[in-house]
């Protein structure tokens, strides 16, 4: 059992930053890669970063590309998510996901992560 635990979430202004935080449980994070997800109410969860776990490429979803940054840290089973020039379309539940096969590349479906945590609660409004 792999348990994701995320902090960092709260409310901020446009413009503002916020660095999520994923902490990982195994002894086999470095082996997966990783992703952020994030689901205003009443949307479907969407892709929002994502990091491989073999030289840590990063993707982003075209929203966020410029202004989030992606990055882990192997050492400490964590991935953290930094988010720049918040905008309050980027108002979600934010969640960390593992993917559902070591060595996978990275994919943009929730559907091919396994593992999610509970979710943080990020809201941008003046």
């Amino acid at each position: 059992q792999v348990l994701l635990v995320e902090s960092g979430g709260g409310l901020v202004q446009p413009g503002d930053s916020l660095r999520l935080s994923c902490a990982a449980s195994g002894r086999t994070f470095s082996s997966y890669a990783m992703g952020w997800f994030r689901q205003a109410p009443g949307k479907e969860r969407e892709f929002v970063a994502a990091i491989a776990w073999s030289d840590s490429s990063t993707y982003y979803a075209d929203s966020v590309k410029g202004r989030f940054t992606i990055s882990r840290d192997n050492a400490k089973n964590t991935v953290s998510l930094q988010m720049n020039s918040l905008k309050p379309e980027d108002t979600a539940v934010y969640y960390c996901a593992r993917r559902d096969t070591r060595f996978g590349r990275v994919v943009q479906t929730a559907g091919g992560y396994e593992y999610w945590g509970q979710g943080t609660q990020v809201t941008v409004s003046s």
